[in-house]
């Protein structure tokens, strides 16, 4: 019976690695097409060792059987995601090439959504699947809105920190972890946010017309938040309510 419960790590392990390596390869190209300063080098490398140490543990403690094919494809687009993030953080230094940028995110955008149809065709849909493809494109929309925040000033940082912002905050109010009931509305808002940012930070439209680009950006994400704490708000006060009159019929005479 003891072999029955066993669980052996190791397949899904070796595709995290091979996913490390990748992303390695990627930071050379890149480093080879446009020399590539320090800055760019260790966040590219730091961001590749994150996303294996964090997705090999999530792994080991999810027992899932095997990687998977989604899981697969949104590996793929973390990568391109961590060649971006090089090249931002190279930009301090000197300005990436904007098409070179503008390709991998651009990739990235298209690929997010591919994963789980993928997951939904072949059956593989899991919690860590779902929660992996939310991360990258969280970490992208934050890389993004670094990258533009550059140009029109910090306030674009407020699109890619108020997912991080939600989740500390949930760590203090605990009703705000309750799961939301599914919406067009958010997903669309959710898309829409890498799209926007990348227009804003393509250098294709006049200044103004950036500006307004990523301020739409900003105004439909707190639009989209505030609706959702909102609602868990609105549902917490019920099930706070609901709670307290169960109580007062068991300690009432």
């Amino acid at each position: 019976m003891a072999l029955n419960d066993t669980y052996d790590a190791r397949p899904a392990q070796q595709e995290t690695a091979v996913g490390a390596g990748a992303q390695i390869l990627v930071l050379a190209l890149l480093g080879t097409a446009i020399g590539m300063g320090t800055a760019g080098w260790l966040t590219g490398l730091a961001f590749a060792f994150a996303t294996w140490a964090v997705l090999s543990r999530a792994l080991h403690r999810s027992r899932l059987p095997s990687f998977g094919p989604a899981n697969r494809v949104t590996l793929g687009r973390a990568t391109l995601v961590g060649g971006v993030t090089a090249l931002v953080a190279d930009s301090f230094r000197s300005a990436p090439p904007v098409s070179l940028l503008v390709g991998l995110t651009a990739v990235a955008l298209l690929l997010d959504g591919v994963d789980g149809r993928v997951a939904r065709r072949t059956g593989t849909c899991s919690p860590l699947g779902a929660r992996f493809d939310m991360e990258v494109d969280a970490f992208l929309i934050l890389v993004l809105s670094v990258y533009v925040a550059m140009d029109l000033g910090p306030w674009v940082l407020l699109i890619g920190g108020m997912r991080y912002v939600f989740v500390a905050a949930a760590r203090v109010w605990p009703w705000l972890t309750a799961p939301l009931p599914p919406s067009t509305a958010r997903k669309t808002v959710a898309a829409l946010q890498g799209v926007l940012l990348l227009l804003g930070g393509a250098d294709l439209l006049p200044g103004p017309v950036n500006a307004g680009v990523v301020m739409l950006a900003l105004g439909l994400l707190v639009w989209s938040f505030g609706r959702d704490v909102l609602w868990l708000w609105r549902t917490s006060r019920v099930r706070g309510g609901a709670r307290a009159e169960v109580l007062r019929e068991l300690v009432a005479p």
